[in-house]
């Protein structure tokens, strides 16, 4: 479960950025969402693979 945590803690972590993009319009802070973002798909598509790769080793 810690990959699932660590998706948690980046989630979480961009809170505070979201907040200043969205209602603030700080310009940085999207900077910093859209990175963080980007990690997040990256991680996701790492645990797909992970996944995907314990399934076909089961069956």
């Amino acid at each position: 479960m810690s990959k699932f945590s660590e998706v948690k803690d980046l989630v979480m972590g961009l809170e505070a950025d979201f907040e200043k993009f969205y209602e603030k319009g700080n310009q940085a802070a999207g900077t910093r969402v859209r990175k963080g973002m980007q990690d997040l798909k990256n991680m996701a598509q790492d645990i797909r693979k992970e996944v995907q790769d314990m399934k076909n080793a089961a069956g």
